[in-house]
């Protein structure tokens, strides 16, 4: 689901929220309390529309050299982006604690005055009061974790907030320096808990300020999808090799049929299910059968 496109309304149920995979819808008037349902499958009839929609917008009609130039200035295109848009454009993801409990150390029920809002959610001027619940993980007191292609802090810094070990560290690499010049520029950001450093993940070998096996946890959200196809494997080896064993990979990004998918004109197929946005940044749509070697 493409962040920010539909709305979730604040409640006071948020704590008995289901976690994913549970997500049953049973009343249609509740359609809008969550970006998606996993007991709503398309019917025929809409699946061979979709797949229509896709075969119209996937020609590939860029030159070559265009195509090069897209993947050779990644980077310039996600620096313009944040000039542009600064920390603005995307929200705080405070839905993490629900899709990824993995990410909090200690169960923490407390009143707040702000409800806890998901990246999809509106402003809510009301003071309306919510019961916010963060499960406790045992084993992963101290835990080390990266996230890739952070952007400006939307996914660590409710991490920080939220996650109150004091031996927890955040790891945070994006491949826009812009970005990384804005997060650091934060208040909210503490370099006693958290480094935020520039990296490209495509490259052959990663400069990291930490060791192979080392980390608890890696966050990919929408960032594999900017990716090169071609180079995602790549990624994905870099990932298990920095990963301890028995660590944890979160993932979210774009699925095959997305409404973003289907919004895209003729002309911005780079490769098979992979297009260049208006803005010039990149975005790939998965099925969940794509598999990776990460053999070392």
């Amino acid at each position: 689901m493409e962040e920010g496109t539909s709305e979730v309304k604040p409640d006071e149920s948020i704590e008995k929220r289901p976690q994913f995979g549970n997500r049953t819808l049973s009343n249609n008037d509740n359609v809008f309390q969550h970006n998606a349902w996993d007991n709503v499958a398309w019917n025929e009839e809409q699946e061979n529309l979709a797949q229509q929609k896709v075969n119209e917008n996937s020609t590939v009609t860029l030159s070559d050299e265009k195509i090069w130039e897209y993947e050779q200035e990644a980077n310039k295109y996600w620096d313009k982006f944040y000039e542009i848009h600064e920390n603005k454009f995307f929200k705080d993801r405070h839905w993490l604690f629900t899709e990824f409990p993995e990410l909090a150390a200690t169960t923490v029920k407390q009143n707040m005055k702000q409800p806890l809002r998901s990246a999809t959610e509106s402003e809510d001027k009301s003071s309306t009061e919510t019961h916010i619940k963060i499960l406790e993980l045992p084993n992963h007191s101290g835990s080390k974790i990266l996230e890739i292609g952070c952007g400006v802090g939307n996914t660590i810094f409710p991490i920080l907030l939220y996650n109150t070990d004091p031996n927890l560290f955040v790891y945070c690499c994006d491949f826009s320096a812009k970005a990384i010049d804005i997060l650091k520029q934060n208040p909210a950001y503490d370099a006693s808990r958290c480094t935020a450093f520039v990296l490209d993940a495509t490259q052959e070998k990663w400069e990291t300020p930490f060791e192979p096996e080392s980390l608890d946890i890696i966050v990919l959200i929408f960032v594999l999808s900017a990716i090169n196809p071609d180079k995602m494997e790549h990624v994905i080896q870099q990932v298990y090799k920095y990963l301890k064993p028995g660590g944890l990979v979160l993932f979210r990004d774009y699925g095959r049929y997305d409404l973003a998918q289907l919004r895209f004109k003729k002309g911005r197929c780079l490769a098979d299910n992979f297009y260049a946005r208006g803005d010039g940044t990149r975005v790939y749509f998965f099925t969940q059968g794509i598999t990776f070697n990460c053999l070392y």
